[in-house]
């Protein structure tokens, strides 16, 4: 008896279950990772930091996150799997302990016209469900109440295949919520004639000025060869008849050349081709097109609420769904908290979580009928968070992209907190993150460096944020850096008057921008300021906008192709061979004919990864064997577009390769910080921080006396704001203004002047809350941010 007491109190030995405490790497050599192998702690908060590029993303996204994602997917059926994006395996050793990671980057939300907050949120599919049931008078289901379902109706003979074959007589319906005119848009479109054609011209003598629709192309022989139209009459000349067929006919087969092909008129053509696509997904000169030709003008049917008369009549307490979405989620939430209907108490439970975690996670300023192509990449981040708030799910790796982009010194400590929570429910958090205050509250931190690109990859450090603090690496001994306040500032050359700027939330303001100098617009997220900014200071001459809209560039885009560095080197190349410029473009004549100038051979295998295999014929240089014998310099095309950005700057900077037009471009990307790039570097593999800067690099070549810059600190490491602050006072000194769109107080700290707008955010805010100098506002302190930067410069 006294043997059994004794066993029954003696402390159990540890389950083996739970000796899977770390998430192992080991040998990972994704993109620049050389071999990397860390041990992860589960249920505990790591941050990865080092500079940008550096390979943190490379580490948690391209190896921990796709190894994760693509195990889970291997166990859906090969039917399934043929559906869903195919992921290759990463490039490592040894990968255990891994869980089910949730991955919340800051991808923008899908720029479609039709995509809302609500859209993306479930937001929406709730309200609609709701107004279904309750609203009066009551109109129908639940999609009478969406704006992408447009109202059918049909009727007919339907044949039955039974026992015995008879036609019945049919009808259906459907009634959906868009609005007919603006087809759910909101809004609708006008064409400027004047830039479609020229009226004095005939076809034949290239009327058509809209891009791609020459007369010696496909597009001229259809319109040509039509029989609707005389191609030798002056469009002034057309009658009714013709100018409608030309402009709005509807498709129509016809044969040309004994081909059959479908002409349609201008307008619907060009409203398929180009409109249906997100602007910033346009080529540069279609875009310069759409922006000259198309004027659009907000929805008059339906007033800009995308729904149709219907929708908008059924109403809860005198508010209709279109109501509710143009209201302020935070005032949104409370109006759903006083419905009280026991028949849709779950529902009511569900959309009152949705929107107090759109409140508590700091965007309750925003609206659900707020297109999620404007949101900013934080905020898109943010959006995606939501969902995951009030989980019931544990032990789930949360893998963060810099979660406090775009944030206020105020709102980080209320992202702090939730990631905080996400780990004390029992999950894995992974923060790649630059800013110190969230370094700070990490249990476990990797450091990654010690340089950039081809100088990083390695693992710095590994340990506490104390340990980091002591440490000697770049990231330690910055982390305590602060900017001081400037002593004296300069003296503005001008100023730059806004007059009742009521973009948004903003709320009649009248504020003089000084020119001359470096102008900080603060103020919490939402508060305004870009609405201030870029509402306000038109985009025309003179004035060069630097966002933070994503660079799309697909693998055969590269730093050179985008920065138009690699027109001045084929030039030059061209020049000194005395050959065509276009041999050395991997995208034209110079292609390798069996990749054709892909440098990889992808092999397709349905539901499996697909495989890359590097060509054969070119060994992955992407160019003919005959283009490679032409040199420049003692180097041929694939070695020059080998280079980083440092070696091909002294490299064209002088001797027999020098070429000024090639020099001036690498130089700007020196100055941004991007000197270790190579130039052929696919655009895919670059981190969000390098594609900000090489925006800035290109636009910095812009003739304009006034930059705008919305959040350049974006993705950069603290040794780096250094950099980028020598960059704004050299512009500055060259006689520029430059107003910064910025929450970074090393920036603030920089300034000669500080507009703060507030005091909070969506109608709280709209306001400017302070003008001065830094030093002012430190003084007074009588803003968020002024209570920020004092503690910030220590004052």
């Amino acid at each position: 008896m006294s043997m059994t007491t004794r066993t029954d109190t003696q402390s159990p030995a540890a389950h083996v279950a739970d000796s899977h405490d770390l998430i192992r790497v080991q040998g990972a050599r994704v993109n620049n990772l050389k071999d990397v192998s860390v041990e992860i702690p589960k249920r505990r908060l790591t941050v990865f930091t080092g500079v940008s590029g550096s390979g943190k993303s490379s580490l948690v996204f391209g190896t921990i996150a796709a190894e994760s994602q693509r195990l889970i997917n291997e166990t859906y059926s090969a039917f399934v799997q043929g559906f869903m994006p195919t992921l290759a395996r990463p490039e490592v050793d040894v990968l255990e302990g891994l869980t089910t990671a949730i991955i919340v980057d800051q991808e923008r939300l899908g720029a479609d016209p039709r995509s809302t907050v609500g859209t993306a949120t479930d937001a929406n599919a709730m309200l609609r469900i709701l107004f279904s049931r309750l609203g009066q008078p009551h109109i129908g289901s639940p999609q009478a109440f969406s704006f992408n379902v447009a109202s059918v109706r049909a009727s007919g003979a339907i044949t039955v295949e039974r026992g015995d074959r008879k036609a019945e007589r049919v009808s259906f319906t459907r009634t959906g919520g868009m609005c007919t005119r603006c087809e759910g848009r909101g809004s609708v479109t006008d064409f400027d004639l004047s830039q479609l054609y020229d009226a004095g011209k005939s076809l034949a003598e290239g009327a058509l000025t809209i891009p791609g629709y020459s007369m010696d192309g496909w597009y001229g022989r259809i319109f040509m060869g039509s029989g609707f139209l005389d191609p030798d009459k002056p469009i002034r000349d057309y009658t009714k008849k013709e100018l409608d067929d030309l402009l709005h006919k509807e498709p129509t087969r016809i044969k040309v050349d004994n081909v059959n092909v479908t002409y349609e008129g201008l307008i619907p053509r060009i409203q398929k081709s180009f409109l249906a696509k997100d602007r910033e997904a346009m080529q540069p000169h279609i875009r310069a097109f759409v922006d000259r030709a198309v004027i659009f003008t907000t929805c008059p049917e339906c007033d800009g609420t995308r729904l149709s008369a219907a929708a908008r009549s059924s109403k809860i307490r005198g508010i209709s769904i279109a109501d509710a979405c143009a209201m302020q989620i935070s005032d949104l939430a409370a109006w759903v908290r006083d419905l009280d209907e026991p028949s849709v108490a779950p529902l009511l439970a569900k959309l009152r979580h949705i929107l107090d975690s759109f409140v508590e996670i700091g965007l309750g300023y925003l609206s659900l009928e707020r297109p999620s192509g404007t949101l900013s990449g934080g905020e898109a981040q943010r959006v995606k968070m939501i969902r995951h708030l009030g989980s019931s799910l544990t032990d789930v790796t949360y893998v963060f992209d810099e979660p406090t982009i775009g944030l206020h010194p105020h709102d980080i400590q209320r992202m702090n907190d939730l990631l905080r929570r996400l780990r004390d429910k029992g999950n894995t958090v992974l923060v790649v993150e630059h800013k110190p205050e969230t370094i700070a509250i990490a249990d476990h931190v990797i450091d990654l460096g010690p340089g950039a690109g081809t100088a990083g990859g390695t693992v710095c450090f590994e340990g506490t944020v104390e340990g980091l603090r002591s440490s000697d690496t770049l990231t330690g001994r910055h982390l305590d850096d602060r900017a001081a306040l400037k002593k004296t500032v300069r003296e503005p050359a001008g100023t730059l008057p806004i007059r009742g700027a009521n973009t948004h939330n903003l709320q009649n303001v009248d504020v003089d921008i000084p020119l001359g100098v470096l102008v900080v617009v603060t103020g919490v997220a939402g508060s305004g300021k870009s609405s201030l900014v870029h509402g306000s200071i038109p985009a025309g001459a003179g004035v060069v906008s630097v966002d933070q809209g994503a660079i799309r560039g697909s693998r055969r885009s590269n730093p050179a192709t985008y920065t138009g560095l690699l027109d001045p080197i084929r030039k030059a190349f061209a020049k000194a061979n005395g050959v065509k410029p276009a041999l050395f473009s991997a995208n034209s004549e110079g292609a390798c004919p069996t990749c054709n100038g892909a440098g990889v051979i992808y092999t397709d295998l349905a539901m499996m990864a697909g495989v890359a295999t590097p060509c054969e014929e070119c060994e992955g240089k992407r160019f003919q064997a005959a283009v490679l014998e032409h040199r420049l310099g003692g180097r041929d095309i694939s070695e020059v577009l080998a280079m980083s950005v440092t070696e091909a700057e002294e490299f064209f900077g002088s001797g027999e390769a020098r070429t000024p037009a090639a020099h001036k471009i690498l130089t700007r990307l020196s100055d941004v910080g991007l000197g270790y790039l190579t130039l052929g570097q696919p655009l895919t593999t670059l981190s969000g921080g390098e594609r900000q800067r090489l925006k800035l690099a290109t636009h910095m070549g812009e003739s304009g006396g006034v930059y705008v810059l919305d959040e350049p600190t974006t993705g950069l490491h603290l040794a780096d704001v250094e950099q980028l602050l020598g960059l704004l006072d050299r512009l500055v000194d060259a006689g520029k203004s430059v107003i910064v769109i910025e929450h970074h107080q090393a920036v603030m700290a920089h300034a000669d002047w500080i507009i703060d707008l507030g005091p909070g955010a969506g109608h709280d805010g709209g306001r400017v809350v302070f003008e001065g100098t830094p030093a002012d506002l430190v003084a007074a302190r009588s803003t968020l941010t002024g209570e920020h930067l004092a503690a910030y410069v220590g004052a």
